[in-house]
C-alpha cells in the first residue's frame, strides 16, 4: 500500500471526527473506558488542527487514521508514578484512531513508524504515549513495536499506562 502521513488540514476535521466517532464506540464495545467521558470531542480535533499536532494517515485520497503528535508537550507526564526511560526531548502520541472499514491492517502500527520517522528528523529519540488501562489493542500495539511500559500517569483523575520507546539514533 502507498499510505502518506500529513498534518491535517481544518477543512478536514469533520472527517478526523468520524474516525474517532468510530474508535469511540469501539472502545465502549470493547467494554472499555477509555474515551467514554466527552473527550475526545471537535473541539480537541479542531485545536490539534489549529496548532498543528493533527495528522492524517492517507490511502491514496481517503483519509483512514488519525492521531495527534506533540513535541516536548506533555505536563502530565512530569508526574508519571514510575520512572521514563529517557528526560530529553520527545514526542508525544495522542488519539490513535483508525477507520472502522480499515481495521485490520496493522494500520496504528504503521501511524507509530509514520510517528518514529518524523521523531528521527527532528533530532528527537523518544516517543511516549499512554492509553488507558483497559484499551488491550493499544497495549498489544506498543508491546509489539518494542515500547517499554514505564508507569502510570493521570489524566481527568484517571490512570493511564505510559510508555516510551527509545529510537535508535540514525548516522
Amino acid at each position: 500500500m502507498n499510505y502518506h502521513f500529513r498534518k491535517a488540514d481544518l477543512s478536514e476535521k469533520n472527517t478526523v471526527w468520524e474516525i474517532l466517532q468510530q474508535a469511540i464506540i469501539r472502545r465502549k464495545k470493547d467494554g472499555s473506558n477509555q474515551w467514554q467521558d466527552g473527550y475526545p470531542n471537535p473541539d480537541v480535533v479542531q485545536n490539534d488542527i489549529e496548532k498543528g499536532y493533527g495528522y492524517v494517515l492517507v490511502d491514496q485520497e481517503t483519509i483512514i487514521g488519525y492521531t495527534a503528535v506533540l513535541l516536548n508537550d506533555e505536563p502530565a507526564y512530569a508526574g508519571i508514578e514510575g520512572k521514563w526511560l529517557t528526560n530529553g526531548d520527545f514526542v508525544v502520541i495522542h488519539r490513535v484512531a483508525v477507520s472502522e472499514s480499515q481495521l485490520g491492517k496493522g494500520l496504528a502500527k504503521i501511524i507509530m513508524g509514520f510517528i518514529e520517522e518524523l521523531a528521527l528528523k527532528n533530532h528527537i529519540y523518544s516517543v511516549k504515549a499512554d492509553t488507558n488501562f483497559d484499551n488491550i489493542p493499544m497495549m498489544k500495539v506498543f508491546e509489539g513495536l518494542g515500547y517499554t511500559l514505564c508507569g502510570e500517569v493521570f489524566f481527568r483523575g484517571s490512570p493511564r499506562k505510559a510508555y516510551e520507546k527509545v529510537l535508535a539514533i540514525q548516522d
